[in-house]
């Protein structure tokens, strides 16, 4: 089993959307190194939820991979705002996963706080400037924040 961190807008789509539909496909990930983390993912993987844009950025609930990587189909959509002219249905360029919610956290875990995390001092997520949408989080790190998540 892997984790993942997944970043959203909640302007665009938040936790509670996920909630409300109980599975969504990710899609519009427009990034290589993020396509690549969709394509290894598997069923059953652990997924945090991240909103970002927001007053306070941080994860916000849980979630699961529910399926594996097939092509997005908004790269093939030319009304899509993820339309790519270079993608072909022979030679798709870009995946997305199906992702099913798993619970809302009682408080945000924030970005502010993982910063301050020995568990996070290592990862992209709390570097300056990091701009991945998607990125792999340690066992140690997915334990540490349920643990906090848990707590009132």
């Amino acid at each position: 089993m892997a984790y993942w961190l997944m970043k959203t807008e909640p302007e665009a789509f938040s936790l509670e959307d996920l909630q409300a539909r109980g599975q969504e496909p990710w899609d519009g990930i427009r990034n290589y190194q993020a396509r690549n983390f969709i394509r290894s993912m598997q069923v059953g993987d652990g997924v945090f939820i991240y909103h970002s844009r927001v007053a306070v950025p941080g994860i916000v609930g849980a979630a699961t991979v529910a399926s594996t990587a097939r092509p997005d189909p908004t790269q093939f959509d030319p009304q899509s705002h993820y339309y790519d002219p270079g993608s072909s249905l022979e030679k798709p360029r870009w995946d997305l996963v199906d992702v099913a919610y798993g619970r809302s956290f009682a408080r945000c875990i924030s970005l502010e706080s993982l910063r301050l995390m020995p568990e996070f001092a290592e990862s992209p997520l709390v570097r300056k400037g990091n701009r991945l949408s998607i990125l792999p989080i340690t066992e140690s790190q997915w334990q540490h924040v349920l643990q906090l998540a848990d707590q009132t």
